[in-house]
């Protein structure tokens, strides 16, 4: 029964990441988000094959599985996400110089900080603290995400904001849950909780898109009738 549930859940994050990362380029240029989302995706794929092929914790697909983890929980689904949002928020358009040298950082330090993965966090060495960190980092992007929900709010559309909120909670809970509080009722693979995070991760892909699209539809509205847009703001 576990494992019917994980299988729907992996799948929903794998369509959400490719499906909505693609939009994100085709529609905005986003390559930020676009390509995020597409690593997420991609993570999921792998996740799925080396589960398919017997969860073998000696298979490369494992440590490939850990690379992508350290990539989008230290850099790509905290500061990759929030300059890509902050193409809507700010009118911040980074320079395609600027999308690599991000994504070249995140490489790195998913190839640097995977290797701690599974470490003893009980210890007090430098598992832990990495540990500490991805929390401490999607603390920090969960107040931009607050942010983010209130401009959505501001703009008219609501139900974007409150399902931002919603999700973005979620996505936070699971990041505290991740290392440091092990459901104690789940099995030795974890899988009750690996399917809660990658619906939860899945559902953040599908609901940022839209709030995404909501906000940038808004501004495209304020630069044609900038006088009816602050009137509506007002």
């Amino acid at each position: 029964m576990r494992e019917a549930l994980f299988l729907p859940a992996d799948l929903w994050m794998i369509f959400a990441g490719y499906f909505y990362g693609w939009q994100f380029i085709r529609r905005y240029g986003n390559y930020l988000l676009g390509l995020e989302w597409m690593v997420v995706a991609t993570s999921g794929s792998n996740f799925l094959l080396w589960s398919l092929l017997g969860g073998d914790s000696g298979s490369v697909l494992y440590d490939v599985a850990y690379f992508f983890d350290a990539f989008s929980r230290s850099v790509g689904i905290t500061f990759i996400l929030i300059m890509g949002l902050m193409k809507v928020t700010h009118r911040y358009k980074p320079s395609r110089r600027v999308d690599v040298a991000v994504f070249g950082c995140a490489i790195v330090a998913g190839l640097f900080l995977r290797q701690y993965h599974g470490a003893d966090l009980h210890t007090g060495g430098i598992a832990f603290w990495v540990a500490v960190f991805y929390v401490v980092a999607n603390l920090l992007t969960a107040v931009f995400l607050g942010y983010f929900a209130k401009r959505l709010w501001k703009a008219g559309a609501k139900w974007s904001a409150v399902w931002t909120g919603l999700v973005t909670a979620a996505g936070t809970t699971i990041a505290i849950t991740y290392d440091f509080f092990p459901l104690p009722f789940d099995d030795a693979n974890r899988t009750i909780f690996y399917t809660a995070a990658l619906a939860t991760w899945g559902t953040q892909g599908f609901v940022y898109f839209r709030a995404y699209r909501a906000l940038h539809d808004r501004n495209t509205a304020s630069d044609a009738n900038p006088a009816r847009a602050t009137s509506a703001l007002a």
